[in-house]
């Protein structure tokens, strides 16, 4: 009998032991669990090609952000064109192509940036708590997304109805825009690299203990430092993610809609179609922005070139390519398809609300509130902070989430989709936003489901045991 218990209570601080040390690895990573693997490449394999991603992402997306536009307007969004006018001009073409950074695209920039940053700061909204981070820290923020994407439509009609503002001629500066935002948003990249390891001689410290190095000074440039970097109520990640990527996003795509109206009159359904299903999609993401602030972008990735590089540069540039091809090629779609595709592309991104929403919902009730219209199915998961202490954290595994760990990427895929068919061309660039997309959410898919094993440790293996699907039921 004594032996029984002693090898119970063994099997207990093994147990406990490896949750301890998995739980550990997750506090301290600083994210260098993110260069082991890319999607399903792990190993030595993995490590390859994930350093070769960085490099390539690092110096080809550049370039090709600034030349999506180039090859949208002159190219009739054809890459095999663009490649083309390159093997037949060489370098030359390369320079001749290459739109220059202008003081027109650093007033754009620097004047949305700012209003941004002061709405950020300035309007009103109630405490959010973000969740706890790896080193035991709680982030506060102003939940007032909603009210400054308001503010800010509301300043884009004003000035345009006013003769202030121009939203056609931010499409004809376009390609200026991007490469003058390329060298702004490297030079934020390098100067966030300078603030997390401090220096600035103490001026602008890092903002937490979330902050450290990964060995590598292509990961700490690439993935980041800091997990908040902020200068006092000045949020940087909130700024770049939501208000510059996202608030540009809704605000650029309108201006590719004025456009076209300026062309021919009126914009054509296709070009309505796609821009409204943004809009609704931007609506959503600011109705939600408390739930973003729990998520991977957020809570776990740190602020740097895959960050912030991408929500400057990359959103502006990728992100609308289905409204910007649409600028210069009218297409009036039939009602009922019109229609047919509405409704299709409002229920993905409802979907993707709801199965956001549904989770959020469940964890701010302590599991007590009702999923599907009944009690939810749970997961009780212990996991350990940096400064030792044991916290718990529920995993639903019923209603959304009991069909796959990542369903709501699903409908996201879904109304990207939609919104790119407008276009009915067999163009690259219209769905270049949607290939990007599908990579992402699937490489990030599996990132979550590392990070949450050295999190979670046994809980996490117990969640992939009732909900064995990542991201489609019943298929992946």
């Amino acid at each position: 009998m004594a032996a029984s218990e002693g090898l119970a209570r063994a099997t207990v601080v093994v147990e406990a032991a490896s949750v301890a040390a998995a739980c550990t690895k997750w506090a301290t990573s600083h994210g260098t669990g993110d260069r082991s693997t890319f999607c399903a490449v792990s190993g030595r394999a993995g490590v390859l090609v994930h350093r070769a991603g960085t490099w390539g992402i690092l110096t080809l997306f550049p370039l090709f952000a600034v030349y999506a536009w180039y090859i949208n307007e002159h190219c009739d969004g054809s890459l095999l064109g663009f490649l083309g006018r390159l093997e037949a001009g060489g370098w030359a073409f390369l320079v001749e192509a290459y739109p220059s950074p202008s003081w027109a695209a650093v007033r754009y920039i620097l004047g949305f940036g700012l209003l941004q940053g002061v709405l950020q700061v300035w309007l009103p909204g109630p405490v959010h708590r973000g969740p706890t981070t790896p080193r035991g820290n709680v982030p506060t923020y102003t939940a007032n997304g909603v009210p400054t994407l308001a503010t800010t439509l509301l300043i884009f009609l004003a000035t345009w109805r006013a003769g202030l503002f121009d939203p056609g001629a931010v499409y004809d500066c376009m390609g200026s825009i991007v490469s003058t935002s390329n060298i702004m948003s490297l030079i934020l990249c390098t100067l966030l690299y300078l603030k997390a390891n401090d220096f600035s001689f103490g001026w602008l410290a890092p903002s937490s203990t979330d902050s450290g190095t990964t060995g590598s000074l292509l990961y700490d440039f690439y993935w980041g430092m800091e997990l908040y970097p902020r200068i006092g109520a000045f949020d940087i990640k909130v700024w770049t993610n939501c208000r510059m990527g996202m608030m540009g996003w809704s605000v650029i795509t309108l201006c590719y809609a004025v456009k076209q109206a300026q062309l021919y009159g009126a914009p054509a359904t296709s070009m309505l179609l796609s821009v409204a299903l943004v809009q609704v999609y931007i609506f959503k993401f600011f109705l939600w922005e408390t739930g973003y602030w729990s998520s991977m972008d957020i809570a776990h990735d740190r602020a740097g070139f895959y960050l912030c590089w991408g929500c400057l540069v990359w959103i502006p540039a990728v992100y609308t390519s289905p409204a910007m091809y649409l600028v210069r090629r009218p297409v009036n779609l039939p009602l009922s398809l019109t229609l047919v595709l509405g409704f299709l592309g409002l229920a993905a991104i409802y979907i993707n609300y709801d199965s956001d929403r549904q989770r959020q919902e469940f964890r701010q009730s302590d599991g007590k509130a009702l999923v599907w219209g009944a009690p939810p199915q749970a997961i009780r998961a212990q996991y350990r902070t940096g400064d030792g202490r044991t916290k718990t954290s529920l995993l639903l595994v019923s209603g959304w989430w009991g069909l796959a760990r990542h369903f709501h990427y699903l409908p996201e895929l879904v109304a990207a989709a939609i919104w790119s068919m407008p276009a009915f061309h067999f163009a690259i660039m219209p769905f270049v936003y949607l290939a990007f997309l599908t990579i992402l959410l699937l490489d990030r898919a599996y990132r979550d489901d590392a990070r949450c094993s050295a999190k979670y440790g046994k809980y996490w293996d117990q969640y992939c045991q009732r909900v064995p699907y990542r991201v489609v039921p019943y298929l992946f």
